[in-house]
């Protein structure tokens, strides 16, 4: 065991709850965090998932509403108290901008949390290059260099490349954090993630009649 694989999207708000504390456990236990940033909307109605524009207003209140205060809470993160301005806006911009950087390692932590802090405390838009190369400098990058690299035809590839490698793990939400083969679906179940570190759990013996 020497590594978790992280999918997620540029703009999940879970992704951004639970960024913090998965980087901790993987300093803690000595592994590598492998980002594998998604676009998240085709990979979710890929896998038979409603889009948000299809679901209730109780189920968006609930679960992206109410849920992320809680969770802002439990995990002593700050949070905005509203869905940010642009969060349907085209993130690939953003989400190029960690590939450019690579798939592990400080640089890549850095940035990916940068950015979902931003957009969920300072209302960023991840698709405007400006306000993205403002926080590139900020990390003490070359946002002129990080930025055309990000727009790269090997950092798109990249980008559609992770998308088809989750639909084959049969990733259905952000963020999704697998650990030895085996999947744990949202920031709630980080301290699964952390348990089965130090002891692994059973392998399932689990099975369900199919789905029609």
């Amino acid at each position: 065991m020497s590594e978790i694989t992280y999918y997620y999207s540029a703009h999940s708000a879970f992704a951004y709850l639970g960024s913090s504390r998965v980087m901790e456990m993987c300093a803690t236990h000595g592994l590598t965090l492998v980002h594998r940033p998604i676009p998240l909307s085709p990979v979710v109605e890929a896998q038979g998932s409603l889009p948000f524009r299809a679901r209730t207003q109780a189920h968006v209140d609930y679960f992206f509403g109410r849920e992320i205060e809680r969770w802002a809470a439990m995990r002593n993160v700050p949070v905005m108290s509203a869905r940010p301005t642009h969060h349907d806006a085209d993130y690939t911009l953003a989400s190029g901008m960690i590939l450019a950087l690579g798939d592990r390692g400080t640089q890549v932590d850095q940035m990916a949390h940068a950015l979902l802090q931003a957009h969920w405390c300072d209302d960023l838009d991840l698709s405007d290059a400006t306000a993205l190369a403002v926080l590139a400098r900020s990390l003490g990058h070359d946002s002129i260099k990080l930025l055309d690299a990000a727009q790269s035809a090997s950092v798109k590839e990249q980008y559609q490349n992770n998308a088809k490698e989750a639909l084959a793990a049969d990733v259905f939400g952000s963020p999704t954090y697998v650990l030895n083969g085996e999947s744990f679906y949202g920031q709630d179940r980080l301290e699964m993630v952390e348990r089965a570190i130090t002891t692994p759990f059973a392998a399932t013996q689990w099975s369900n009649p199919p789905v029609d």
